[in-house]
This record gives structure tokens, C-alpha cells and sequence, in this order.
């Protein structure tokens, strides 16, 4: 839930304060001692009854007498900064990890008062606390009962694939290495709540339930998929388990992968080409070195399409590698809401395709279940690397496509993120919508303006090419553009030292979108031609030919 203004949050605080969603809502005065593990107590509490009764947010409120429900103000946590940091200590506590949607502050006439919204514990998944379930009893709180807890579960279970028990299969049937790795990161996962003595006296079959891996003792097809020996794969005939590598361009190849995905993923990821690229910072005479790509991006996108695939499709996921970019393919529609409100807002999933899938990927640290591994890891994890934001293709039916960029659309847009390290988050978005040629919205594009990182007008907007110019003098920036031939030289040595040779319309799909606007086309032609002729003198490169379709090669030592 968004508020606008003031006066739609002043609205639903009346609506609570006249007895709405009595079961999904708590008053307390609350002062600035209040105990933060009650807090995480309420949360599991008022998580979990949103969840049975279908409610789209439950509300945990400060301020207000819990007795007489008038508003005598609290003066809990008073700092914006340490009143937010409770999201994460919450999202510490809880199991499946999660926290708040947001915090509200009002000041009210009579006082201010701290509105916490707490999104639905998730589809088929109950929250807990500190490893206890809670719940509400009137206006008590107290444990989520059993019978509760079934039904929270069985919620998520009625039409999930991964639930189903594979009657002929048996611990034998799991690679044993994999079974140890899930045990060792469970046993990290709940230090502090479960003794790791403890995990390790758990006999096989009852970690695996621990786990949420089997059901009533029968292994699963999620526990098949993470676990399972490459030979046990048949149990699941004819349902696809596979996980493919496809490298496309001046050189191909391919490689599949099987179960067990929690030791294969990482071996999937090994196949990609991860070189090295370069940026030179504004100010500075040292470029930074940044990777293609991010081991923990790469892992988050894949792992994703592991949890939300269609299954029923019998397809296997699919990871492309393409000069510039990876490409990762699952079966299936986007789920649950749009990939906007991931990346936008902070909006959770109430409901998965693969719930127990899911499920089981949590315990093993794999994904988180509430949707902040997009914006969180992929996104602001990009952003981080100074490296354009991945982009979500859902144009072919039942199918979710997710491209990451492994090179520099516009420098311009990587130096206006080194030198304002405060840039807030839509913007960041807005300036990324830019560089692809994309139109953000009007206030946005006010904001850029007025901080000097765009140029030209709509639909002509584009990042401004003196990004620099905010921590440099004009004569350093021109100065140190001799650098950025420097940069181009070193693309066309990694790319001649990957795919051991190319020709002139490999160099231009190459430096495509890297080579200043301010160029005509003729103008790139000839820059392209001398960086070559640059690199053939310095003894670096040497040429089979000398028209257009010449060959160069890395020259031998």
C-alpha cells in the first residue's frame, strides 16, 4: 500500500481506530523502551492472521492507548534513521526472513503516532519469530496453534508441483555430497536458534524434514531438484530437471547441468566467460576493474528461475551467453504482480508457483522468499558495479526472460553513478531508462536536469557527457579522455584473447554504444580503424588482409 499524502494515512489510521480488521491490527502507547523482540512477536503474530483471513496488510500502531483507542503520542524512536533500521533487525529474526512493507509517521494534534505495516506471511508459509509461530487470540497474543499452522500450509500445497512425495525414491537416491552442503548451510542459517550439536545428532531423514525438503517423511520433487543424485532424475519422468548453458557469437557452445541444483548452479556459472572490464573514474588516473559479471547476480537470477518454474511445461532453464550480456529463460508467467513492483516498491509475494520449492530454497539460503532479492541483489547489486540494471522480457507468452548487462551501454551513465554515490533509488532508475533510450517520468527527469546529469529534450534525452566535470577542471577531463582509448584498446585485446579472432564488424558491434554520440558515424568508422591500426604498431595485434573483412589476431610472442 502506497500513501500519496497525509491525509490518505490520517484516513486508514480512523479506519483502524474504529475497529477495522480487529484479528490483523495492534495498539500499543508504547515508549521508547519498547522491546524490539516483542515487536518481532507481533510481527510473526499479525503476519500470520493477515495470511488466514486474506487481508492485504495487518498493522501493528504506536501512539494509541490499546484500551480505550485514543491517540496519546509515543516518542519511540524519534530518529527517521534508527526508527527504519528496525526493518532490519526484524528481517533478522524472522524465519522466513521479512519485514515490514513500511513505516508511517503522523503527527496528529494530539501526538505523533508510528503506523508499521506488515505485509501477509506469504502463501502456504508461516512467519515465525526467533523460531516460535505466533498468533493472535482476540486481542492476546499467543502461538500459532498446529491445526493453524496446517492451514497456512495447505494454502501453498493444493496445486504445487515441487509439494509432490516421488513414492519410489529414498535418501539413497540423494547425492550425498549435496545433502552434506545443505546441512552445513542450515546449520549457519539458524546459529543462534538451534544448536549446531543439535543439527548434527538429527539423523538424515530428520534433517530433511527440518528442512522442509520432505513431507511426512516421502522425498519430494523439490528435494530431487536441490539434492538428487543425477542418476535419480528419471523418478521424475517426464517432467524436464536440466539446466543449460548456451554460448552464442563468433564462437559456440553448450553444456547441461542436472540435480543436484544447489552444488550445480555454481558449476553453471564457472562456464561464463568473466572477464574484466574497465572504467576510468572521473578525477582520477587509476581505472577501476570491475567483473563482467557478479557471482551473487548471476546465482540470484538463476536460482530464481529454479523456484518459478512451470514445471509442468517439461523445459529446461536456459542460460544464454551472448558477447555483451547473459540471458536466463524459465518456463512460466511472472507470478505474482509485475517486476515494477519489485524493483520499485517493496511489495512481497502472497503466493508462489513452487511454494514448497520455495520453501526449501529459503532454509538453504539460495533466495529469500519476499521478493527483495530483485531490487535488492540484481538490481541495486548492478548499480553497485556501476553496470546498467537487467531488464525483464515478458513479451513471449508463459515464458519470463531476464537479460544482465556484462558491459558499459553509456559510460556517462557509470560515471554519474561513481560521483553521486547519494543518488536516490528512482532516479538511479530514471537515468538507467536513459541510457537504453527509454522515456522516465516528467519529475524525474527534473531531478537529473537540475543535478546536471542529463542533457537535450524529450524524446532526445540523453546522460550528459561531462559527468565528470562536478570533481575535475575542463583541462584534467579533456586530459584524461586519452584514457578511454586506453579502455577501448583493452576490449578489443579481451575479445581477440576469448574468441581468438574477429574482423571489423565484430570491433563495431563491439564498441556499439560505447563511442561518444558527439561521433557521426563516419567519425566511429575511423576511430574503430585507428584504435586497430594503434594496436597493430604497438605489436599488440597483427591482420590477415587489409580490407574491411581483414582478419585480427592476438600477434604471437
Amino acid at each position: 500500500m502506497i500513501f500519496v499524502n497525509e491525509s490518505e494515512l490520517q484516513s486508514v489510521l480512523q479506519r483502524l481506530l474504529a475497529g477495522w480488521e480487529q484479528e490483523c491490527v495492534e495498539f500499543k502507547e508504547a515508549n521508547d523502551n519498547f522491546p524490539t523482540s516483542d515487536i518481532g512477536k507481533y510481527f510473526s503474530a499479525l503476519a500470520n492472521e493477515a495470511n488466514l483471513r486474506g487481508g492485504s496488510s495487518a498493522w501493528l500502531v504506536f501512539g494509541v492507548d490499546d484500551k480505550t483507542r485514543k491517540i496519546v503520542g509515543t516518542n519511540y524512536r524519534l530518529e527517521k534513521e534508527r526508527l527504519h533500521s528496525l526493518k532490519h533487525q526484524i528481517s533478522q529474526g524472522t524465519d522466513p526472513a521479512t519485514s515490514f512493507r513500511e513505516i508511517h509517521e503522523l503527527i496528529t494534534p494530539e501526538g505523533r503516532v508510528v503506523m508499521f505495516e506488515i505485509p501477509p506471511a506469504p502463501r502456504g508459509m508461516p512467519i515465525a519469530w526467533q523460531t516460535h509461530f505466533y498468533a493472535r487470540a482476540g486481542s492476546s497474543l499467543t502461538g500459532l496453534s498446529v491445526a493453524k499452522q496446517d492451514e497456512i500450509r495447505a494454502l501453498g500445497l493444493a496445486d504445487d508441483w515441487s509439494a509432490i512425495v516421488v513414492k519410489q525414491a529414498a535418501i539413497a537416491d540423494l547425492d550425498a555430497g549435496a545433502l552434506a552442503k545443505a546441512r552445513e548451510i542450515f546449520t549457519v542459517k539458524h546459529a543462534g536458534r538451534i544448536a549446531a550439536k543439535t543439527i548434527r545428532g538429527w539423523s538424515d531423514a530428520e534433517f530433511l524434514e527440518h528442512a522442509r525438503l520432505t513431507l511426512r517423511g516421502g522425498i519430494t520433487r523439490a528435494c530431487l531438484l536441490l539434492l538428487g543424485r543425477e542418476q535419480a532424475t528419471s523418478l521424475l519422468n517426464p517432467y524436464v530437471a536440466e539446466m543449460s548453458w548456451k554460448l552464442e557469437g563468433p564462437e559456440r557452445g553448450y553444456e547441461h547441468f542436472h540435480p543436484p541444483f544447489l552444488l550445480n548452479t555454481s558449476k553453471l556459472f564457472q562456464r561464463i566467460r568473466n572477464l574484466r572490464l574497465s572504467l576510468l573514474p572521473p578525477g582520477q588516473l587509476i581505472p577501476v576493474d570491475i567483473q563482467k559479471y557478479d557471482e551473487r547476480i548471476v546465482l540470484e537470477a538463476l536460482h530464481n528461475c529454479i523456484a518459478h518454474q512451470d514445471y509442468n511445461q517439461c523445459e529446461r532453464i536456459l542460460v544464454i551467453e551472448r558477447l555483451g550480456e547473459l540471458e536466463f529463460q524459465n518456463a512460466g508467467e511472472f507470478f505474482d504482480g509485475t517486476p515494477d513492483d519489485y524493483i520499485r516498491a517493496n511489495r512481497s509475494p502472497r503466493r508462489y508457483r513452487n511454494r514448497f520449492l520455495v520453501e526449501a530454497m529459503v532454509n538453504l539460503r539460495m533466495i529469500d522468499s519476499m521478493g527483495f532479492g530483485i531490487r535488492e541483489i540484481m538490481w541495486k547489486g548492478q548499480a553497485s558495479r556501476y553496470m546498467p540494471l537487467p531488464d525483464y522480457d515478458l513479451s513471449e507468452s508463459g515464458h519470463v526472460k531476464l537479460r544482465i548487462q556484462g558491459r558499459f551501454i553509456d559510460e556517462n551513465y557509470s560515471r554519474a553513478l561513481l560521483t553521486h554515490a547519494d543518488l536516490p533509488w528512482p532516479d538511479i532508475l530514471a537515468l538507467d531508462t536513459i541510457q537504453k533510450g527509454g522515456q522516465p517520468e516528467d519529475n524525474l527527469v527534473q531531478d537529473l536536469r537540475h543535478r546536471g546529469l542529463i542533457e537535450g529534450r524529450k524524446p532526445k534525452l540523453h546522460v550528459a557527457a561531462d559527468v565528470a566535470a562536478a570533481t575535475e577542471t575542463e583541462a584534467e577531463y579533456i586530459r584524461h579522455r586519452v584514457f578511454d582509448d586506453r579502455y577501448f584498446c583493452d576490449l578489443i585485446l579481451d575479445y581477440l584473447k576469448t574468441f581468438k579472432e574477429g574482423q571489423r564488424t565484430d570491433f563495431e558491434r563491439l564498441l556499439e554504444g560505447k563511442l561518444s554520440d558527439l561521433l557521426s558515424d563516419k567519425q566511429k568508422t575511423k576511430k574503430i580503424h585507428n584504435l586497430l591500426q594503434r594496436l597493430r604498431r604497438n605489436g599488440k595485434i597483427e591482420t590477415d588482409g587489409k580490407t574491411k573483412a581483414a582478419v585480427w589476431r592476438i600477434k604471437p610472442p
